[in-house]
């Protein structure tokens, strides 16, 4: 394993987690976070970096498939999940890709609807889709290091020249909202989903690698990759907390990290970003749809009209929801979100655990816990908070939405105390 093969991992790793889309949060969070910028970082950073790598790492240990993420809860309880997480994919992540689109690089030049951007973008999507072509992964290699240099001119210009004059923070939690938000990124779901991809691309460039080899690649580059996102994302934050005196409180994500780029580098700078964004968005819009097709089609014997029938009702879902702005989609994302992201990060965790911590029952015991105890979160973001509020002031962090997180942590423990648990890892 050469530093080489280390670095051209870690920067596949750190392109699948870089979507055009997460660009969007971070410096409206910074811009929101005032003198607390750095805790809404450290927040955001957890959810948005420090759990997806952990998911990276899980698949070394596993060197599966996301099948294997749930298989200890139940096959019944993975399959299902596989097919919620694909299901949201295609729903929300994919059609914000579009919505990115529009507001970024269509509407500040052509006033056209976003409805026409959203059926032009998808048409795009699902030809690419259906043919399969390679065209997207030669673009793609100049994409990530293309967003990289304009995003470092863009930081470097704002903390060199800027006097560092934050504002008050809008959050009343500042830690939690930065969790929260990074929960936006989808990014720990795309551990769960492309980890499998990178152990794929592993066996074929190597087929002879053993397991302890491959483990090691993934680990290292995963934890490289990790501080690449750590240092862009904490940037974002930190730039976006410095202009909080140049823009409308009121401004949205599009806008203020165009509004960034116009200050800092000019109107070329703006319009080149998002350009860049612009591809990049639609990269990973095929990638959603190409890899749900690939995954339904393989449940039909890899059916070639299962793979076109979800290509296609991928591609409509994109459209109903692309022509939506994109603080409407990330509001209709947050409940399911609140719902499967916790089941997400505990699955995450409990597969990098040594077996002897994370048996069978540990697994269904803390699930079960996990999705029991984000019911209210989950009720609470569809707008029942005033109903069950008496309920969540009696669960640690409750009022936090973050209240799955201590009962799950208690049943982690009562559940390794069982007497009966060295049989069940045995089994």
């Amino acid at each position: 394993m050469n530093k080489k093969t280390v670095a051209v991992t870690a920067f596949a790793l750190f392109s699948l987690f870089f979507g055009a889309g997460n660009l969007i949060l971070p410096s409206l969070l910074g811009f929101k976070s005032g003198d607390l910028w750095w805790l809404v970082a450290l927040g955001f950073c957890l959810s948005a970096v420090l759990i997806p790598i952990l998911g990276i790492l899980a698949h070394a240990k596993l060197q599966g498939t996301m099948f294997d993420f749930a298989k200890k809860v139940s096959p019944t309880f993975s399959l299902v999940y596989c097919y919620i997480v694909y299901a949201i994919s295609i729903a929300l992540p994919s059609p914000r890709t579009a919505s990115v689109t529009h507001e970024m690089a269509i509407q500040p030049i052509w006033n056209s609807s976003s409805l026409l951007t959203s059926i032009v973008y998808f048409v795009l999507v699902y030809v690419f889709v259906v043919n399969r072509s390679k065209i997207l992964d030669v673009i793609g290699k100049f994409l990530t290091p293309g967003i990289l240099i304009v995003l470092v001119l863009i930081m470097g210009a704002a903390i060199f020249s800027l006097d560092f004059n934050f504002g008050i923070s809008q959050f009343n939690n500042s830690f939690t909202a930065g969790i929260l938000e990074g929960y936006q990124t989808f990014d720990a779901i795309g551990a769960v989903v492309v980890g499998g991809v990178i152990i794929i691309s592993i066996n074929l460039k190597d087929k002879q690698a053993s397991y302890e080899t491959k483990k090691g690649l993934i680990a290292r580059a995963g934890w490289f990759a990790g501080l690449g996102l750590f240092l862009i994302y904490a940037g974002l934050i930190l730039t976006g907390s410095l202009f909080v005196d140049s823009f409308d409180s009121e401004i949205s994500r599009t806008a203020l990290l165009s509004g960034i780029s116009q200050k800092t580098w000019g109107n070329t700078a703006a319009l080149l970003l998002s350009v860049l964004v612009s591809l990049a968005c639609f990269t990973t819009a095929v990638g959603i749809v190409t890899g749900t097709a690939d995954f339904i089609s393989g449940r039909f014997n890899d059916s070639k009209t299962a793979y076109t029938i979800t290509a296609i009702v991928g591609c409509i879902l994109g459209v109903l929801m692309g022509q939506f702005n994109v603080g409407y989609i990330i509001a209709v994302a947050l409940p399911a979100l609140m719902f499967i992201y916790p089941i997400t990060i505990v699955l995450i965790i409990l597969n990098v655990l040594p077996e002897k911590w994370a048996s069978a029952k540990v697994f269904q015991w803390v699930v079960i816990t996990t999705i029991v105890f984000s019911i209210p979160d989950f009720l609470g973001s569809i707008g029942w908070g005033e109903s069950i509020s008496g309920l969540t002031q009696y669960i640690p962090l409750g009022e936090a939405h973050m209240g799955w997180v201590l009962p799950a942590l208690v049943m982690f423990i009562i559940s390794n105390l069982n007497p009966n648990k060295k049989q069940d890892v045995s089994s």
